[in-house]
């Protein structure tokens, strides 16, 4: 089978649907199908210089939905060299585009709206939806009314965007989802992270990896890390690391504020900026635990990748993964706001050091049956013979 899959950007700074990206589709081609990318990235974008899979960089694309306007010709011009096209992301060309050249013909595709249908964006950002409201009808409905399915990575997230519009039609179908694990020693893996930062070499910490954004709920994390004051007395001292890239100058300043006003003797929170490669495996290995009190997570890659390397997780149950890794051990859930996030991190370390242990290895456990590639790969490979 030979496959187009479209996206905005193939960059890996923009998180989770990039990163899937390039893990499924090393995983389809292990198996003998075909995967090009149509995406809206410059031509000559320096991320685009060593990406193991092809890439047709039709951009750069016109403002925030990134018009480009030979991207739907492209597309029409050469559909039938290809027997699906996957859509992933909404609200930008990348997606319209490709209705534009498809609906009405016989290629048939299919869009991962990768949690962009969630309504905390429209009550959080209400402008922002009053614009999509009028775009809606004309637009991104029609998108995913004509597509063959729209694919859903869990039931919460299928249900939740059922609340989105009023105006709502598709033909909703929920797969599999995940990553590979990774491919490196996860012990020398963690060498290298620690010799990168040497101030972590024997400290307990906990780890965020992602994106510095507010959706992700880092400030709720500095202030619960600070909150926790003396209740961690009986311990050695705990540090917090927020590890990712950060594109709002403002947030992050805001950020390291808040972590200034956290500074203690006996502790600190590091600012790794973006992990990448072996590093960010090791990091993942190093930390005591993964931290991710999120407003709004359609599935979580990071989560699931602490989980591959053997590291509990600690998450909001904004984070649609939630039931499933309270259901194997893997970790623990609470709500996304301060008091929840305090409460989840004063449950990790009231655990008593056997349970945790048995958490560590729950863990692994826990990708190997609901998020390895693997499985994914199978799920969409299904969907697509269909």
């Amino acid at each position: 089978m030979k496959i187009l899959r479209s996206i905005r950007s193939v960059n890996r700074e923009f998180g989770g649907p990039s990163e899937s990206l390039e893990r499924s589709s090393a995983a389809l081609i292990e198996r003998g199908h075909e995967v090009e990318i149509v995406s809206l990235d410059p031509p000559s974008a320096k991320w685009l210089r060593d990406y193991p899979f092809p890439v047709h960089a039709l951009g750069p694309g016109w403002g925030t939905f990134a018009y480009a306007p030979r991207f739907a010709d492209w597309v029409r011009k050469r559909r039938a060299q290809y027997d699906a096209v996957i859509v992933h992301g909404i609200w930008q060309y990348s997606s319209f585009g490709v209705w534009r050249a498809l609906h009405g013909t016989t290629t048939p595709y299919f869009v991962f709206p990768h949690g962009m249908l969630d309504p905390w964006f429209n009550r959080t950002y209400p402008l922002k939806h009053l614009k999509k409201l009028l775009y809606w009808p004309w637009g991104e409905y029609r998108v995913l009314r004509d597509a063959t399915a729209v694919l859903f990575t869990s039931e919460e997230e299928r249900l939740l965007a059922r609340e989105s519009f009023s105006l709502y039609h598709c033909n909703e179908v929920v797969v599999n989802y995940g990553t590979a694990a990774p491919k490196v020693d996860l012990d020398s893996a963690r060498e290298d992270f620690l010799s990168g930062f040497p101030q972590l070499r024997g400290k307990r910490f906990l780890l965020f990896l992602g994106r510095l954004h507010e959706k992700k709920g880092c400030d709720l994390l500095i202030e619960a890390f600070t909150a926790l004051g003396n209740f961690a007395a009986g311990d050695s001292p705990l540090h917090l690391v927020l590890a990712g890239p950060c594109a709002d100058e403002e947030y992050l300043l805001h950020l390291k504020q808040l972590a200034a006003t956290a500074a203690k003797e006996d502790s600190s929170i590091t600012f790794t900026g973006m992990l990448t490669g072996t590093r960010k495996w090791g990091a993942f290995r190093a930390a005591e635990v993964f931290v991710l009190p999120s407003h709004q997570e359609n599935f979580g890659i990071a989560v699931v990748e602490a989980l591959a390397c053997g590291t509990p997780v600690l998450i909001s149950n904004k984070v649609n993964i939630w039931r499933e890794i309270e259901a194997d051990h893997a970790g623990y859930a609470e709500n996304d706001d301060l008091a929840g996030t305090t409460v989840l991190l004063k449950r990790w370390l009231a655990t008593p050091p056997e349970t945790r242990a048995m958490m560590k290895k729950s863990a692994p456990d826990c990708f190997a049956r609901r998020f390895e590639i693997e499985r994914a790969t199978d799920s969409l490979l299904k969907v697509l013979n269909q």
